[in-house]
This record gives C-alpha cells, sequence and structure tokens, in this order.
C-alpha cells in the first residue's frame, strides 16, 4: 500500500510540474519583448556582465536574446580589461562577446575606447607625453582594428567633462592637451571605419554640461573628423528626471546632424548623499542606515512612481524617434545593477525593468504601453 499511494504522489506531482511549465513557459510566450515593441522607433539595448557573455548567468542570457537588439560590454572592453599590460591584450571576453551577438543577431555597442577611469595600471604610472600618445594610438589601433566590421559602434571617448563644461583633468588632457579627443575620433576613424563613433557622458542634459559636448561635438566636426553620435547616459532618479532638459539636449544634438542615445539608462529609487544625478564611480560615501530604506522589497508606491517616471521618458523618445537610434539600459535586471553598491556599499536599489528574478516589473508594462499609446495618437 505504501509503494502504491508513493507512485500516485509521484505521478500527481509530475502532473503538477507538468502544469507548471506549460504555465511558466506560457507567461514567458505572452510577455512583451522590448526589440519587437521599438523595432520601428530605435534599438533597445542592454548592458552585458561578464558571466552573461560566457552563458553563466543562462536565466539573464535568456531573457536579452528575447528582449533586446543591442548590448554594451559592462566592463570586458575598457582598458583594464583587454589591455592589463602595456601592449599586451587579452581579447577573450570580448570575441566572446562578439560571437554572441552575432549569433544573435545583436549589435554591439562597443564600450569604451578613451576613459579617465578603469586604466590599466601602467597608466598610473607613466610619467610623459610621448608614452601616453604612445598608449592611445596603440590602443585604438590594435582595439578598435581587431573588430571593424564586427562591432556596430564604438564610444571613442568616455565622459571628458567636469559638470561646468570643461575639460575633465585627466591624463590625456594633462599629457596631450585638448586636441587629445580629436585625435582620438581620428584614429578611430581609421582603424575602425565601418563602425560608428559616438561620444559618451552623464549629466549632458543639464545646461553648462551639454554647452561642453556641443563644443567637442563642434570641435570634431570642424577638424573634419566624423562623430555619428552622442550617447546621454541616463542615471537618473526615478521621482526626479529632468524632462525639460533632455527634451532640450535631443534638440541640440540632433540639430549638428548627429545621433542621439541614451546609453546608460536606469532610474535609482534612492538619493545619493550629494543629492544629485552624478555617476562618477569613484564617488564614495559612508554606511547610513537612512540611505537603504528598500532593503528587503520596493514598495508598490515607490514602484508606481518610477513607472510614471519611465512612461514620461519614453512617450519623449518616441516623440523624438526620428533623432533617437538606440535606449540602452545599464543592466539586466535590479539585482545586477551597479546602483546596489554605490556610492553607499551595500544598498538595495530597484532601478531597471526586470526584478531580481527576471520578471517584468510595472515599470516594464508602462513603458511597453507608451508603444501602443504613441501609435493610437499618430493614427
Amino acid at each position: 500500500m505504501i509503494k502504491r499511494y508513493s507512485y500516485i504522489f509521484i505521478i500527481t506531482l509530475a502532473a503538477l510540474g507538468c502544469a507548471t511549465n506549460k504555465k511558466t513557459t506560457t507567461q514567458a510566450t505572452q510577455t512583451p519583448s522590448l526589440k519587437e515593441t521599438f523595432k520601428d522607433d530605435f534599438l533597445t539595448g542592454t548592458a552585458m556582465s561578464a558571466r552573461q557573455i560566457e552563458g553563466k548567468d543562462t536565466a539573464a542570457v535568456r531573457l536579452i536574446k528575447q528582449q533586446f537588439n543591442a548590448v554594451t560590454p559592462e566592463n570586458s572592453m575598457k582598458a583594464e580589461m583587454i589591455e592589463p599590460e602595456w601592449n599586451t591584450y587579452n581579447f577573450d571576453m570580448a570575441d566572446k562577446l562578439v560571437a554572441f551577438a552575432a549569433k544573435n543577431n545583436i549589435k554591439v555597442n562597443a564600450h569604451t575606447l578613451i576613459w579617465h577611469s578603469q586604466l590599466p595600471a601602467f597608466m598610473h604610472h607613466v610619467q610623459n607625453a610621448d608614452s601616453v600618445k604612445q598608449y592611445v594610438e596603440h590602443h585604438i589601433n590594435t582595439v578598435a582594428g581587431r573588430y571593424d566590421g564586427k562591432v556596430y559602434s564604438w564610444d571613442v571617448v568616455n565622459e571628458a567633462l567636469n559638470e561646468d563644461g570643461t575639460l575633465r583633468n585627466s591624463v590625456f588632457l594633462e599629457k596631450l592637451g585638448p586636441d587629445y579627443i580629436v585625435d582620438a575620433f581620428r584614429l578611430a576613424q581609421q582603424a575602425s571605419p565601418h563602425s560608428k563613433l559616438y561620444y559618451n557622458d552623464y549629466n549632458i542634459e543639464e545646461p553648462e554640461k551639454r554647452a561642453g559636448a556641443i563644443a567637442i561635438i563642434k570641435k570634431i566636426q570642424a577638424a573634419g573628423v566624423r562623430i555619428d553620435g552622442v550617447g546621454i547616459q541616463g542615471h537618473w532618479r526615478a521621482d526626479n528626471a529632468p524632462l525639460a532638459g533632455i527634451e532640450e539636449s535631443i534638440k541640440a544634438f540632433a540639430a549638428l546632424g548627429i545621433e542621439v542615445m541614451f546609453t546608460e539608462l536606469d532610474l535609482s529609487v534612492l538619493r545619493n548623499p550629494w543629492d544629485n544625478n552624478t555617476a562618477d564611480v569613484s564617488a564614495t560615501a559612508k554606511a547610513d542606515p537612512g540611505m537603504n530604506p528598500y532593503a528587503n522589497s520596493l514598495p508598490d508606491s515607490v514602484a508606481q512612481i518610477q513607472s510614471k517616471s519611465y512612461t514620461d521618458l519614453f512617450k519623449l523618445f518616441l516623440k523624438y524617434k526620428k533623432n533617437i537610434s538606440r535606449v540602452t539600459f545599464w543592466g539586466v535586471n535590479d539585482g545586477q545593477s551597479w546602483l546596489n553598491n554605490w556610492p553607499v556599499s551595500g544598498r538595495t536599489n530597484y532601478p531597471l525593468l526586470f526584478d531580481r528574478n527576471f520578471n517584468p516589473k510595472p515599470a516594464f508594462y508602462s513603458v511597453i504601453a507608451t508603444a501602443s499609446s504613441n501609435k493610437a495618437q499618430t493614427h
């Protein structure tokens, strides 16, 4: 009797399991796709971590294939990773990313060639201008040249501006002077003629910093060097996205004849200690329980604020879809966001469209709904 009951119990569990799997499969099939929803408007992208590139985070990889048609390497193409020692390169992870994208019909925005942060250790000991110039030339020629025709685009120069629109006092500015940006784009144009070339920065929706970005773009264009677009990173607060400044920036950059992208989009539900929109990865602050109010879960009221903010943003993106070529979220789900530990270690944030279990959040459905609303208004 015991064996018989066990057998019946096992059969019942199996039946329930099939029903559950069928339900899960049905839900996955019914979940709308960002890339399909906005396929006639702009590319939709995400940042990929090393674990995802290697296929170790299988849940994330499935979601990436379903939802996105563009990817940006979160760290794998940054200089400290790809050139750890002078003129010694490690292309393993970057090659895997390019192969994954090619297999799945996904465009790669390669990130980044010249950036003051996450430089190889040897660059902190370089003392003379000739060595810095040699590094820039070798790095761009080698890295951009390797992926010519294999990546859709490059963030050639990243975050070269201070908040007031002046050039950041980086090792490149100090040793090479203000023309290093034009020179970097010229080298990238020569090394990777079949990839688009972008300038990428945060807070360039703010008037002073926007003016600095416009000056950079005009200087590149005046030199007869190609620049195809500008990336506005989009690290904003869910309760305070600067919509007016974003709209002005779209119009101002588009007027220069270049593409506009939102390249690292996330909407934080937490404030930072300075109560601003900085995305300086080197900035840190002391731990404070008051800075981590949602350690266990996100309240519905806050989720609704975030949904409304994403709705407003995507309505704006769709209004200017002729000028916007890509919207990339900086991470696949909330648990993988860089904002969980920045600028205060140990914080729990919820800035993206998918929760820690890869389930779509209310903000996801709000974003999807903007496409239907936009089509209804244009017909």
